[in-house]
């Protein structure tokens, strides 16, 4: 046996890449599609399966209203990439629906959410602001007293997670790639004129590391030297069945109350919070959504949209947010040979499809887009923190 085993770990050693990519979410999928693109060798691992980690539990809301303009170009850019997924990825589903979205400001965000549009319409972002009494014309039986000016993107939606990630890493499988599922990374070793990865059937050699695991990210880059301030959250998503109530067709963000609605077909809806909550261990937290926060979620939304309140409460579930401290994504080079691409605090689906272009643009050497330089690990160190969301809700972005 371990004769055997030594000629496993030989043969391991001698494979080399381009680039291998630790992470087969939708950041880590979306960059190895694009990586093997530009016609590079990639090697991808992954602990689980794809989208088996957080990418698999997310809600997956689509839109493109942000307050930092290169992440709504972005957005807008993946927006693309989900209506012609399937002539992408030769023949890959991603569940994209369409549904239009409704976010809700108080009088306090009122003057920077105009500013904001008005930016993004610039650039092509479908977006326009909506005063009360268009808003209650779009979302009626919603309680608006409180609520001094919307948003309407017409374009926004949801998708599905797994269907994605699962598309995109298939087509990089088809182009080239090398995957290794249910292959937990042990160590990453520096060596001169590349890094070596150690798993528990050998190692490989790449000339280019991508780190994007998610919450299990700080960890591995521990080992190299580097301690990026990332922090892991936990975040509840609760579904609801409309049963008798008249359903409503959009996304809607209603940022005084805290929470956002998200349509699951024609039967079904889901809740969550747009706020921080309680960090916790990536191995060892709770799964299962308890009572009490679907309930709470459920009155939240029940205040805002009453009809609400005659819905059924059906499953839910808890999955993880790796977080920066300005709640913007930490993309760059972090060590020699050495690349990070994590920290998206909850709103990273959405952008992955198309920010997996940038990454792999940054990964190979080519010439990148100026707006990626903000995302820079540095800026912890320096103190240059960016701006984000619109007070406690961050994850606008």
């Amino acid at each position: 046996m371990e004769g055997a085993a030594l000629v496993g770990l030989v043969s391991r050693a001698m494979e080399s890449f381009d680039v291998a990519v630790i992470g087969a979410g939708i950041h880590g999928a979306s960059a190895a599609y694009h990586l093997t693109g530009r016609g590079l060798r990639v090697a991808v691992f992954e602990r689980t399966v794809p989208a088996g980690g957080p990418t698999g539990q997310s809600s997956a809301i689509v839109r493109a209203y942000y307050t930092n303009q290169f992440l709504a170009e972005v957005a807008k850019d993946s927006m693309e990439v989900f209506r012609n997924f399937a002539e992408l990825t030769e023949g890959g589903d991603c569940g994209f629906r369409q549904t239009g979205g409704a976010f809700l400001h108080s009088e306090s965000d009122a003057g920077q959410c105009r500013e904001v549009v008005a930016r993004l319409s610039e650039t092509g972002v479908n977006a326009e602001v909506i005063e009360p009494d268009a808003l209650a014309d779009l979302l009626p039986g919603v309680e608006l007293d409180d609520i001094a000016v919307g948003v309407w993107e017409p374009d926004a939606g949801y998708a599905d997670p797994t269907g994605t990630t699962s598309g995109m890493i298939s087509r990089s499988v088809t182009g080239g790639a090398t995957l290794r599922t249910s292959t937990t990374v042990r160590q990453l070793e520096i060596r001169g004129d590349h890094v070596a990865i150690t798993d528990d059937s050998g190692v490989t050699r790449a000339d280019r590391v991508l780190v994007a695991a998610g919450p299990w990210t700080r960890p591995l880059l521990r080992q190299i030297g580097v301690d990026l301030p990332l922090i892991v959250e936990r975040h509840v998503v609760a579904s609801y069945a409309f049963g008798p109530v008249t359903p409503l067709p959009h996304l809607i963000c209603d940022l005084p109350g805290s929470y956002y609605f998200k349509p699951d077909g024609t039967t079904h809806f889901q809740l969550g919070w747009l706020d921080p909550t309680d960090q916790v261990d990536p191995d060892d937290f709770d799964q299962e959504i308890l009572p009490h926060e679907s309930a709470e979620l459920g009155a939240a939304a029940s205040r805002r949209i009453p009809r609400l309140s005659a819905t059924q409460e059906g499953v839910g579930w808890a999955s993880l947010y790796d977080v920066s401290p300005d709640w913007q994504p930490v993309i760059g080079q972090v060590a020699d040979r050495v690349y990070v691409d994590a920290g998206s605090s909850g709103h990273g689906f959405k952008l992955g499809p198309a920010l997996g272009w940038h990454v792999a643009a940054l990964v190979a050497g080519d010439a990148v887009h100026p707006g990626m330089a903000q995302f820079d690990p540095g800026r912890f160190d320096s103190g240059d923190l960016l701006a984000s969301g619109y007070g406690a809700a961050r994850i606008i972005g």
